[in-house]
């Protein structure tokens, strides 16, 4: 069998694939690996032989889409929190970066390692392979010429045996401090569901105008003020049933439809009158419901106003589904390839709303390879570029930081004139998950045979236990003072601890939501500058 893996890197890579996901969908006392089951399965296939290997191009491939898939669907949140935060959250990226450079330092010194091993270590722990790569870059500059091979084999020696337990210390940190915090998920994605939607459970109601804050006023003047979160549908009067707009004046009696969790609807009945028994919403004589798919590339990165439907169509947007999300449609909400709308419209427009939606699954399961590939054909540009720093540092952003910055600055863009750079929601997904488990297995079977020779040695369980050190310590250092002194949700936290795809699949796991995600991107671009830059000042402190 070992025969037949060794001429075909091929079969190894998706057997590694297969087994590795298998064993990650394992659930043991509610805990499970996850995606990061790959890499460990990696790791024990690549320690069976060393003719067991694969190519470097696979890890670099999966690199690359993965970080550029995640950087277009997070552009959004990441803007967004910058525009919150400002500079925050860099003195806290930078902040993780020194607590866990600090601690590489203080057990290199301690354990009595070298320069060359020591920064593989804090690479590896902090499961950052382009810090590896600056590393390799520092030692081929200012290493000596007959020892530079062996301080290169020291630091991916480092790497390799720190990379394992820098996935797993952190996955460790995070479950150990959201037990002792009573991490409640649930109601931290309520609290932040105002600012960073991330889909709510809708309803639709019908109520009686009776209130007199209501009547008489049109909606715009009803709502000014007021912070309740629902879309306003039809309305009834005198029996004559039309859709809604800001320029409606419900009288009273009237019956009017409102969309939104049964928490804001309530709120917002206060104001209005109580729930009537016939729900104008089962009427489907004159107006429709339907579901459409968001397909045409026209319409995909425009606000929902910007659209002027209205002055076309006879139609209200009341939702927007995204993936497993269901978002309360604004004139604000911009539309992306793959978005579900409900919509209510005039039986008579329906026809041609299908042809401006485009409503068609099949375009959406094709990729639009021309933007795909020139956004990661850029991004590549990018990480190739040669920055030096005063002092000698130099660094590049390499195949994670360079597709990183593009994706999000075009994911921000969505569109270029008639280039889109979004992609429609399953095949962003898919990609990203190809990419990852691509990424892991591959780092998995490469490093597995000098993983296993050198845990075997006496310096390889004190490297193996160092990583697990700077990983746990830094883990529970960050989480702690960014939950307890700067009050940030545990959900955006454990993302932003997670800056290994693995670990940030384990805290969405963990969160049951995408609100890790936020976090990742929030932090990512200058945690991985950060420590590119840190593990070659530590390998000077070192020297």
């Amino acid at each position: 069998m070992i025969e037949a893996l060794v001429q075909s890197p091929l079969l190894l890579l998706f057997t590694v694939i297969a087994i590795g996901y298998g064993i990650g969908e394992l659930r043991i006392g509610g805990f499970k690996l996850g995606v990061a089951a790959v890499l460990f399965v990696g790791l024990a296939f690549g320690a069976l032989s060393p003719e067991l290997t694969i190519t470097p191009f696979i890890i670099t491939l999966g690199l690359a889409i993965f970080v550029y898939t995640i950087g277009l669907s997070s552009a959004a949140g990441f803007f967004a929190s910058f525009r919150r935060h400002g500079f925050n959250d860099v003195y806290f990226a930078i902040f993780t970066v020194l607590v866990s450079g600090t601690i590489a330092w203080a057990i290199g010194r301690w354990l009595g390692f070298d320069a060359a091993l020591t920064g593989g270590l804090y690479a590896g722990a902090s499961t950052n392979t382009p810090a590896l790569a600056g590393l390799l870059d520092a030692i081929q500059k200012g290493g000596a010429a007959g020892a530079m091979e062996g301080m290169r084999e020291q630091a991916v020696v480092g790497y390799s045996l720190a990379y394992p337990m820098g996935v797993l210390g952190v996955m460790l940190g995070i479950m150990l401090l959201q037990k002792l915090f009573k991490v409640n998920y649930a109601a931290e994605a309520k609290e932040l569901q105002s600012d960073y939607p991330l889909g709510e459970d809708l309803t639709s109601r019908t109520l009686n105008v009776e209130h007199q804050d209501i009547i008489g006023k049109s909606l715009r003047e009803f709502l000014r003020g007021k912070s309740s979160r629902v879309v306003f549908g039809r309305i009834q009067h005198a029996g004559n049933t039309t859709l809604s707009n800001w320029g409606t004046v419900p009288e009273r009696d009237d019956k009017i439809v409102l969309v939104g969790t049964e928490e804001a609807i309530d709120k917002a009945a206060e104001f209005i009158g109580p729930v009537a028994e016939l729900q104008l919403s089962y009427d489907r004589s004159v107006f429709d419901v339907r579901r459409l798919f968001v397909s045409n590339d026209d319409i995909a990165g425009k606000t929902i106003v910007s659209l002027n439907l209205q002055e076309r169509f006879n139609l209200l947007i009341t939702r927007v589904q995204r993936g497993d999300m269901d978002l309360l449609a604004t004139g604000d909400t911009v539309l992306e390839l793959g978005d579900r709308i409900l919509l209510v419209s005039h039986r008579d427009d329906l026809p041609e709303l299908f042809k401006v939606f485009g409503n068609s699954y099949e375009a959406l399961s094709r990729i639009n390879l021309l933007s795909f590939g020139l956004g990661i054909t850029l991004g590549l540009l990018l990480g190739m570029i040669e920055i030096t720093l005063p002092g000698g540092y130099s660094f590049s952003l390499g195949y994670a930081g360079g597709p990183l910055i593009v994706a999000l600055i075009l994911g921000q863009l969505r569109r270029t004139g008639p280039v889109v750079w979004t992609l429609p929601y399953g095949a962003n997904l898919t990609l990203r998950q190809v990419g990852l488990i691509f990424l892991l297995s591959g780092i998995g079977i490469r490093s597995g045979q000098t993983f296993y020779q050198t845990l075997l040695t006496d310096l390889g369980y004190k490297v193996f236990l160092a990583g697990g050190a700077i990983s746990i310590l830094g883990t529970i250092s960050t989480l702690v003072v960014g939950f307890k002194v700067l009050k940030i949700p545990f959900s955006f936290l454990s993302g932003m601890v997670g800056s290994q795809p693995a670990v940030l699949d384990f805290a969405v796991e963990q969160a049951g939501n995408k609100y890790p995600t936020i976090g990742y991107t929030r932090v990512l671009p200058i945690v991985l500058i950060g420590k590119i830059l840190a593990v070659q000042i530590l390998y000077n402190l070192m020297g």
